[in-house]
């Protein structure tokens, strides 16, 4: 008996490794939901927002929490300074966005046009659509700086990876705000094909039903550990039967 209780201690004490891995991965999964969930609840609220000049929002570092609020910007296009952004995707559609610097009077903001598709097999240009030539308004989401590796976000040749206003300032040589503005809005329109980057899914994802997994997965450990035990003193209780019964005939044999 006591070798199955060293039996049953090493595996209690397995299972609980396992058994604390596990919920702790089910309440990360957890938290996970409760960050989407209020990153969600924070975009709809943005965007339902009324628009607001960009001068008003655009005075300090952005961040998660301002990001899809809607602002107008009225200035001229910088199209010696514009980028293209390569290897975008827009749904199932492949191409790229083009971002350029509109100068207003009260300093510069840049702003993503829009996403162009390119057919398969082609590659991206190295150039974009060029802007409206004048003063044009703008109306869009505000975004925070996209973050990366240095490669990703510092241009080459007017052409890079992710959007960073910081990074993108070294190749400006005036100041521009921090983070940029996706356009939803241009007038006068714009010619070449840009579509506007859409508001990202507001699901809750996977998450809920992940952290039911790592929790189940915990019950199974628990309920593993009852089968394993209740099986030992099954096979314990057999082979006492089969003992008693095998001394039972030694003593009939004997008496004969």
């Amino acid at each position: 008996m006591r070798r199955l209780w060293v039996r049953w201690a090493g595996l209690v004490v397995f299972v609980a490794v396992l058994g604390i891995v596990f919920v702790n991965l089910g309440e990360w999964q957890l938290n996970r939901l409760n960050q989407r969930q209020d990153r969600n609840a924070s975009t709809i609220a943005n965007e339902q927002a009324p628009v607001k000049p960009y001068a008003q929002v655009f005075t300090r570092e952005i961040t998660e929490a301002d990001q899809w609020q809607r602002v107008t910007a009225t200035g001229t296009y910088d199209p010696d300074h514009q980028f293209v952004v390569r290897n975008r995707n827009n749904g199932d559609d492949r191409g790229y966005e083009v971002v350029t610097p509109l100068r207003t009077a009260t300093g510069a903001v840049l702003v993503d046009r829009g996403f162009v598709t390119v057919a398969p097999g082609t590659g991206i240009p190295t150039t974009g659509p060029p802007p409206p030539p004048g003063e044009v308004t703008v109306i869009g989401h505000v975004r925070r700086n996209e973050q990366g590796r240095r490669g990703a976000i510092q241009p080459v040749d007017a052409s890079v990876r992710l959007i960073n206003s910081d990074a993108l300032q070294t190749a400006i040589p005036y100041p521009v705000a921090n983070g940029y503005i996706g356009a939803l809005q241009t007038t006068p329109a714009q010619s070449g094909g840009l579509a506007p980057v859409p508001v990202p899914e507001l699901s809750n994802g996977p998450h809920f039903w992940y952290a039911m997994q790592w929790f189940m997965f915990a019950g199974i450990g628990i309920l593993g550990i009852v089968v394993f035990i209740r099986s030992d003193l099954r096979d314990r209780r057999t082979a006492q039967q089969q003992r008693r019964s095998s001394q039972d005939r030694e003593h009939t044999t004997a008496d004969r």
